[in-house]
């Protein structure tokens, strides 16, 4: 079996410890998969240290659906991503609206660079957030 060590390991998000008091950890693509859930829900500013690291997807929460929204939610995953990620490639990002009225569904698809493993992360974005749907 391959060592995918390399991948990086750290703690799990949301931060938990097991019953022993150590910290819970996050390894492999697993990792990396966290680490883009982390990405796309930071917004830029938040990471003192950090103040690049993030996404502007809130920005487009209180967006009608459009393709010209659909374009600018992919534009700004991608971009994020290129920035701050530099294990993945991302291959395809695909923006849906589900049954769920104010509910995207972001597909993205992306290959980690160092085992060319392509992997597939479901992002649900809400845009109309806080309001009442039904009204």
């Amino acid at each position: 079996m391959l060592d995918a060590s390399f991948l990086g390991r750290g703690w799990s998000f949301p931060v938990s410890f097991s019953k022993s008091g150590h910290a819970k950890m996050s390894e492999h693509e697993d990792d990396i998969e966290e680490s883009l859930r982390i990405l796309l829900n930071t917004y830029p500013g938040e990471r003192t240290m950090q103040p690049e690291f993030g996404s502007r997807l809130r920005d487009y929460c209180f967006e009608a659906y459009s393709l010209r929204t659909e374009t600018l939610i992919k534009d700004e995953i991608s971009k994020s991503i290129l920035l701050n990620e530099p294990r993945v490639d991302v291959e395809d990002i695909v923006v849906e609206q589900t049954d769920a009225v104010g509910v995207l569904r972001i597909n993205i698809v992306y290959v980690v660079r160092s085992t060319n493993s392509r992997r597939n992360l479901v992002f649900p974005f809400y845009l109309n957030e806080a309001t009442d749907a039904s009204v």
